[in-house]
Formats: structure tokens, sequence, C-alpha cells
């Protein structure tokens, strides 16, 4: 099992750092449970997956675990995933409602940071791993441009207002360069610790913490486009989603909606 260079070759071909831990953790479990890689191990082990995980991170091993085959040479023995059964409904995304509530609150308390963390992230529909890179520059020009793997790009926006908003308050921390986000240090501000931060914002303003986590404001940003400018395409360009499909969840109602579309309508 050499993971070092199966790593290296995961970088070279500009896989994220996420998905990088992601298979090598599929890996290292498999042969902590199958000493050899035979068509027969790698079979149990799926199904051991699929009794015990969920089907999303079923085809994420699955997923690791074949790229590592590729890197041995034994692409032979791929295994196929397992088909995901695609939910009717979205779910665990934060309400209109609660991130007003956590934006107004956070501004009235002068926890400026927090307000423009928030506001940032529902209104760019950023990832975390793009959102940590944000700099004041990008805030200027009005725009970040995002360089992904497999040199894909796209480029990320920032509305008027916001971005004169946000200036008024870097100009008076006298910043002006460097990353939007930092820590005391002065770095870039870490996922983990945007995410905690948002943690800790949801209990002290008493909005459920399930719905307060960095990706729920990605999905908040798809959901309010639609609604006010039904372009899919274009959503799925800004989001950079590679297929349509991926996008279309945001058409669909969460289950909340659906339970408050029934309350109204059905009355027979």
């Amino acid at each position: 099992m050499d993971l070092t260079s199966f790593e290296n070759q995961l970088k070279e071909r500009n896989v994220s750092n996420n998905t990088i831990i992601a298979y090598r953790f599929a890996v290292r479990d498999f042969f902590e449970r199958y000493p050899t890689l035979t068509k027969k191990n790698l079979l149990l082990y799926k199904n051991f997956l699929i009794e015990n995980k969920k089907p999303k991170t079923v085809n994420m091993r699955i997923a690791g675990i074949n790229r590592y085959l590729e890197h041995v040479k034994l692409k032979r023995l791929h295994i196929k995933g397992v088909k995901e059964q695609s939910r009717t409904f979205i779910d665990n995304i934060i309400s209109n409602a609660d991130y007003e509530f956590l934006r107004d609150s956070l501004k009235k308390d002068n926890d400026y940071e927090g307000y423009f963390m928030v506001r940032f992230l529902a209104a760019t529909g950023a990832r975390i791993s793009e959102f940590v890179k944000i700099k004041i520059e990008h805030v200027k020009k009005g725009y970040f441009d995002i360089y992904s793997k497999a040199n894909k790009s796209r480029r990320m926006y920032f509305p008027k207002s916001l971005q004169q908003e946000s200036i008024i308050w870097l100009q008076a921390q006298y910043r002006n360069s460097g990353y939007l986000f930092i820590n005391e240090k002065g770095n870039s501000m870490t996922t983990r610790a945007i995410a905690y931060r948002l943690k800790k914002y949801a209990k002290k303003y008493g909005i459920d913490t399930s719905v307060v986590y960095p990706h729920s404001f990605r999905h908040r940003f798809a959901k309010n486009f639609l609604e006010k400018y039904s372009d899919i395409s274009l959503l799925a360009d800004l989001m950079g989603h590679d297929s349509i499909e991926t996008t279309r969840i945001y058409l669909r109602k969460t289950s909340t909606e659906q339970k408050s579309i029934i309350d109204e309508i059905i009355t027979w």
C-alpha cells in the first residue's frame, strides 16, 4: 500500500484536499480489513459498505478505491458504485427568516466580522474552500476568478451593495489587502474556524444549529436566486456545477415548505 505516491498523483491532478483525505481513508480502511487487492475482496468490501454506510459514503469510498486501482495499474478490478435514490425534497437549509434574523442580530450587536461572514456566504454561494481564499483585492474588483481541478474556472461575483458596505468596514480597520477573513495571526481563517464560529452564532441567537453551517448558505443562495431569477443554466455556472442536473435539486422544496403547502391547499 503506497499512499504517499498515490496522494502525490492526486495532487498533481489538482484533486481537492478534502477528496484526497477521503480517498486515502478509503484505501487504508480497505487494507485494514482485507490483505490483498482481489476482485473477491473488493466486492466483500463493497457489501460491507452497503450494509453499514449511506449510499453517498459508499460511492465516495468506492471512488477512492477505484482511483487507487488506476494508480497501481489494476484498473481491471474496478467496482461499480451504488445508485443513490434521489430525494423529492432538500433539507437542513437555513430559511430566509433565520438568515435575516442572524444577519440583522450580528449587525445590531456590532459583530461586523460575523455579519459580513454570513453576508458573503449567502450572497456568493461560495464553497467553504473557496470562501477562505477571498481577498480584499477581489472585493475591490467586484469578483473572484476561481480555478479548480481539471483547469476549470468560474467567476464569483460580489453584489455592489455588499461590495460597497464591506469596503467601508475594511477601511475603518485600515485593511487594504490580504485575505478578507483572518485569524489572530493575520492568516486566512480556516474552514474549521468558520464552521465553529457559525455554530457559536446559532447557539447565541437561538437558531437550530443543524441549519447553520457553511454549505447551508450556499444552498440558500441557490434557492433565493431561482426564486428571483429562474435561469437554472446561469445558476449552474455561478455555482460551478459540472452538470445542470446537479443544480436541479434547488427547484425542489424543503420538507418544511412541502408541509406548509399541504396544510394550506388540502382542505378536503
